[in-house]
C-alpha cells in the first residue's frame, strides 16, 4: 500500500471509527485529524506497530492553549513520521482547561517521557501513568504554568512606552 493521505486515513478509519476521527485535513501536505482521549494511546501504538503504516518515530509532542475554545482550551499535539515511507502525520487531541489529564505514550516512545514533562511544566496536563512527572525547566515551587495564555502580552505598568512608538 502506498502511504498516501486519503490510505492513510481511510485505513485509521476502518481501524478506530469515524466517531473517534474527526476533522482530517492535511496542511502543508501532512495529514492532520483530531481523536479523543480515549482513543489516542491506542491509535498511536496502532500507528508504530501496523506493517504497512510503520509510522515508527514520534518527532513532537506538544501542548497549545487556545483560551477562547470553551471546553477544549488545552490541546496535545502529536507529529509521527515513518522512517521506512518518509511520511508523516500529526493528531490532536482538545479537552478542557478544568480536566487537562491525557495518557502517557512513555510505554510506546521513551522521548515522550521528556516532552510530556515539558508539556506538563508549561501548560499543567497532567499526563497517567507517566514515571516521573515533574518540571523539567521551571521550578517545582512554581504555582502556576507560564505558556498559558492567562496574562496580558505587555506589561501594563510600564510608563516608558509611548504607544506612537510601536505604531499604535
Amino acid at each position: 500500500m502506498e502511504l498516501t493521505n486519503e490510505n492513510v486515513l481511510g485505513k485509521i478509519i476502518s481501524e478506530f471509527g469515524e466517531e473517534n476521527i474527526w476533522e482530517a485535513y492535511s496542511p502543508d501536505g501532512i495529514m492532520t485529524f483530531q481523536t479523543n482521549r480515549e482513543t489516542i494511546h491506542a491509535l498511536i501504538k496502532y500507528l508504530r506497530d501496523d506493517e504497512e503504516l510503520n509510522i515508527n518515530f514520534l518527532t513532537t509532542l506538544c501542548g497549545i492553549h487556545f483560551p477562547d475554545l470553551k471546553d477544549k482550551e488545552l490541546c496535545v499535539m502529536y507529529q509521527l513520521h515513518s522512517m521506512r515511507h518518509n511520511y508523516r502525520i500529526r493528531i490532536k487531541v482538545f479537552f478542557p482547561i478544568a480536566d487537562p489529564v491525557m495518557p502517557t505514550m512513555t510505554d510506546l516512545y521513551a522521548a515522550a517521557n521528556w516532552m510530556e514533562r515539558e508539556t506538563f511544566d508549561f501548560y499543567g496536563v497532567q499526563f497517567t501513568g507517566h514515571p516521573n512527572l515533574t518540571r523539567i525547566l521551571n521550578i517545582e515551587e512554581m504555582e502556576y504554568h507560564p505558556m498559558l495564555k492567562q496574562y496580558p502580552l505587555e506589561d501594563q505598568t510600564r510608563e516608558d512606552k509611548i504607544d506612537t512608538y510601536f505604531g499604535r
